[in-house]
């Protein structure tokens, strides 16, 4: 330990430059330093005792001090990531020079920017020639922006990029407040994309939200900018934006919506065009005046807060009135659109130029139609539970004057008056009486009304009730089932189905026994095609509604020729006809659909569990029929053919005949006295010319009884009587003349 601290004291006093700790030494100590000195390297670094670097601090002499170790990391990271940073910018940069020099060589020249090929423009007009809808994409003229009132493109600057003419594509003020914008409102309110932008995505991309696409019209808006001139790129937008109403460019809206070129629209209808821009399908004058209005209104102030027009203009333009073109007849015409946008092919091949296609259509008769069916379901709907109408009016050579095919086009483009089919229930009644005239019957032939059983199936009235023996004239008008279905049976349902075939009625029928009682579905527009014969004295028609398709030369493509496939029905028998269904109207099921003054005649019909209901009726110078029911086939609260119906009927001739000339309806045939009874029946007198073999009743239908038994088809001409036992006579005559 001695040793220990001696040699210790000698290392502190080696490290002396001063030789302060020599104070404390002896003589002794000193004498032994300098008998026995130590060597070492002349060179060697002498080590600084703590003490002294303290002492030396203390004088204010300066040392280096190395941070910590946390600070040392922070300026190692701080300088590597200066250089990732610069690395990244390098590599950002050069990438997008290439992504932009990629989609620059993808662009076509400048050759093609002009206005594109389109689907061709169909005009659709009225028989007067007034314009009912236009169908396909519409481009106007393109015009250029000397050919432009200055306040249009004025306008769309104003209301969608007012520094237009100060970016350079990209517009970073405005792509800041619209993200202000939408932050505040919580959601997309407000677009950044300039006039460049949209030219661009118009021009080449496709309507997709993606980054993809924001790069590419980002890109492709720089390209522009560099390439086109401010004028130009305007004069493109112009003439390539889309405006709602399938027009594209402002002077194919224009046309659209007031009916002239750009080139004449006044201040205030280009405040209404710009306007358009935000949302065409809502802001579309002819859909929201009130909105179109309100937004024209926005834009009058923009352009006046940018010093386009000045107070006073901007006030005149506010209280102007503009009247925009609208759809014709409440805007039911676009049934009749859609229909002849399906039979074009049809006429002309392919389509590959504009053309305006001539119709039938009476504007006046459309209107009557379009408010007769919403006003019945606005009057009658919820009561009844009807949701759904349809109506079609067809003259005598079998043009379709109107077509209404639901109750609003807007909510319902489907055509229910074209495309539904639905059971006739009894307006399928006049073929089967036609067949059984044809067959030698007359109005006057007698049947039985009862409860009859035809192979298993046994046909009951509405009411429940029987009559007994009546004529066909009375079971036709009061619409006895039980007579019918007889009357099918004894002339066999394939002749059936074959009558109401030739005179029109082209969907599948099931020849069964129920045919009687219309439980094959047929559509409106065929089974009121069907009924003109009996309007004009026996000509068959084929419904049509297109006269004559011209091309914008006036090449005429197409006129109709011909007159129908000609007489399916002999005069007698549509005299006939036409005198049992006049009884409808006059003492039938048909009451509520007669017009005053006026030789009317037509059928009621109800389909099982009242889901449709029908009117077919007729004068000699229009044939209407009218549908109402529910799109699901849910039942109606017991709505019959003679009820809403014959009312709306009734209503839609009245406005339809007002100011015509009265004209009796073909035939003139006059009812006769019933006959005497012959030969075990009653046969009633015939006209001249008609042999009617005679046959009993046992004939007929076997032994009487409660329920009359047929069994099978009667060959042709047995047509007897059908009477009751013989103590039910007195009964049948007081029922003919006078009973109930």
């Amino acid at each position: 330990m001695a040793a220990k601290k001696r040699r210790k004291t000698a290392e502190a006093e080696d490290g002396d430059f001063d030789g302060s700790l020599a104070f404390g030494l002896g003589d002794g100590d000193r004498t032994s330093e300098a008998a026995a000195p130590r060597t070492r390297a002349p060179t060697a670094k002498r080590r600084v005792p703590a003490k002294t670097a303290k002492s030396r601090k203390a004088k204010g002499k300066p040392k280096r001090k190395r941070g910590s170790l946390t600070s040392r990391f922070v300026g190692w990271a701080t300088r590597k990531l200066i250089r990732v940073a610069m690395l990244a910018v390098l590599v950002v940069g050069v990438g997008g020079i290439g992504v932009f020099g990629y989609f620059v060589s993808k662009l076509p020249p400048l050759a093609e920017l002009e206005v594109p090929s389109r689907p061709a423009t169909v005009r659709i007009v009225a028989g007067n020639g007034t314009l009912i809808t236009t169908r396909g994409e519409k481009n106007g003229e393109a015009l250029t922006l000397d050919e432009m009132p200055a306040y249009l493109p004025e306008a769309v600057i104003a209301i969608e990029d007012r520094r237009f003419y100060w970016h350079y594509g990209i517009d970073p003020i405005g792509l800041v407040r619209a993200l202000f914008t939408n932050w505040r409102a919580g959601g997309v309110v407000q677009g950044g994309s300039t006039l460049t932008q949209q030219l661009a995505k118009n021009l080449f991309l496709k309507p997709e939200r993606t980054i993809e696409r924001k790069i590419q019209e980002v890109v492709l808006a720089l390209w522009l900018e560099a390439n086109l001139s401010k004028q130009r790129i305007l004069e493109l937008y112009l003439n390539r934006v889309y405006l709602g109403g399938g027009a594209y460019g402002v002077d194919a809206a224009s046309l659209r919506y007031f009916g002239k070129s750009a080139r004449n629209i006044n201040l205030a209808e280009a405040a209404m065009l710009a306007g358009l821009l935000k949302a065409p399908g809502r802001y579309a004058p002819t859909a929201n005046p009130a909105l179109a209005e309100g937004r024209a209104t926005v834009v009058l102030a923009a352009m006046h807060e940018q010093g386009y027009i000045d107070g006073r203009d901007a006030s005149l333009a506010m209280s102007a009135s503009i009247r925009p073109v609208r759809d014709v007849a409440g805007g039911s015409g676009r049934y009749v659109a859609d229909w002849i946008i399906d039979l074009l092919p049809g006429y002309v091949g392919k389509l590959d130029r504009d053309v305006t296609v001539e119709t039938t259509i009476d504007l006046r008769l459309q209107t009557a139609a379009a408010y007769t069916v919403s006003e019945a379901l606005a009057k009658e709907g919820d009561t009844l539970n009807v949701s759904q109408g349809a109506l079609v009016a067809l003259d005598r050579d079998g043009a379709v004057r109107a077509m209404v095919g639901g109750r609003d086009y807007t909510k319902s483009p489907f055509n229910r008056a074209l495309d539904a089919r639905r059971q006739p229930g009894s307006a399928f009644k006049p073929f089967v009486y036609l067949t059984a005239l044809e067959f030698g019957m007359t109005p006057e032939t007698v049947r039985s009304d009862q409860p009859v059983s035809i192979k298993g199936w046994r046909p009951k009235n509405y009411t429940d009730e029987y009559r007994g023996p009546v004529t066909l004239q009375t079971a036709l008008a009061h619409s006895l089932n039980t007579v019918s279905a007889q009357l099918t049976a004894e002339v066999g349902p394939a002749n059936v189905a074959a009558t109401a075939r030739r005179l029109g009625i082209t969907s599948p029928l099931t020849e069964t026994p129920s045919l009687a009682l219309g439980t094959s579905e047929v559509s409106l527009l065929e089974l009121t095609g069907a009924y003109v014969p009996f309007a004009n004295g026996g000509n068959g028609v084929i419904p049509h509604v297109i006269k004559r398709i011209v091309d914008v030369d006036g090449d005429v493509l197409y006129e109709r020729a011909g007159a129908g496939p000609g007489r399916v029905v002999d005069p007698l028998h549509v005299g006939m006809m036409n005198a049992m269904l006049k009884q409808t109207l006059e003492m039938g099921t048909g009451r509520k659909a007669a017009i005053a003054n006026w030789p009317a005649a037509g059928k009621t019909g109800t389909s099982q569990d009242f889901r449709d209901a029908w009117f077919v009726g007729y004068t000699a110078e229009l044939v209407a029929g009218i549908w109402f029911g529910n799109d699901n086939g849910k039942p109606t609260k017991k709505m019959t053919g003679g009820s809403m119906p014959a009312v709306a009927w009734q209503h839609f001739m009245n406005a339809a005949l007002d100011g015509k000339p009265v004209i009796d309806l073909p035939g003139g045939y006059r009812f006769r006295e019933p006959g005497s009874l012959v030969a075990g029946g009653y046969a009633a007198p015939q006209p001249a010319g008609v042999q009617v073999p005679s046959r009993g009743i046992e004939d007929l239908i076997g032994t009487p009884g409660p329920v009359a038994e047929i069994a099978a088809p009667l060959p042709q001409g047995d047509i007897g009587a059908l009477i009751p036992p013989p103590e039910k006579k007195v009964g049948f005559f007081k029922r003919l003349f006078g009973g109930g």
